[in-house]
């Protein structure tokens, strides 16, 4: 086998389910920043800034207006659930090699 036909065959490889995943987690981020825009062009009565940035499964959580304590809730359940999806996820492939 040449040098070439190898570094043809090099890659990473990603299930069909990681990739569906990744679909679906950019398709929710759209979808997510389009119901925003919706709503503060049609139903702007209350200004309400909120962002969360997730820096592994830790969230950061910037908010100011009357519903930024419904912001850090969502951000905190969001942190539970990533970090429970992680330690099931980690425990899966520790399985999988040791079987």
């Amino acid at each position: 086998m040449s040098r070439e036909q190898e570094t043809e065959d090099e890659g990473i490889t990603v299930s069909s389910g990681v990739f569906g995943f990744l679909v679906l987690g950019i398709a929710l981020v759209l979808i997510g920043i389009l119901v925003l825009v919706v709503v503060s062009l049609f139903f702007s009565s209350s200004r309400s800034v909120g962002v969360v940035v997730f820096i592994g499964p830790f969230p950061i959580v910037f908010g100011s207006g009357p519903n930024s304590d419904w912001l850090i809730l969502i951000g905190v359940i969001l942190a539970v659930l990533s970090i429970v999806l992680f330690l099931i996820m980690k425990r899966r492939l520790f399985d999988a090699f040791n079987n």
